[in-house]
């Protein structure tokens, strides 16, 4: 099966989050930073990658995606402060 992503984007000052899924994740991000992406986005100035994940099946980066939609916000911070302490944005290790 193909590859897919959870991802978590922040704003400059990570007021703000926002939790997707995507088959192409490098190509996900250039909608996001062209201002194409969703109107959540846009509208919040949502363009740092700070978190993902990688899945082989699509139906279970779906389903994580749900999980990680439902939770709050601390719940989410943790996770990313698992894996990224600084809250760096992960654009560069795409590339």
């Amino acid at each position: 099966m193909k590859t897919s992503f959870i991802y978590i984007l922040s704003n400059k000052n990570r007021t703000v989050l926002y939790t997707g899924v995507t088959a192409n994740l490098s190509k996900r991000m250039q909608y996001h930073l062209a201002g194409k992406g969703s109107r959540f986005c846009k509208s919040y100035n949502v363009r740092d990658l700070i978190y993902f994940e990688t899945f082989t099946d699509i139906r279970d980066a779906i389903a994580r995606e749900k999980q990680i939609k439902g939770w709050r916000r601390e719940k989410k911070m943790l996770l990313i402060k698992g894996k990224n302490p600084d809250m760096k944005n992960l654009l560069d290790n795409l590339k």
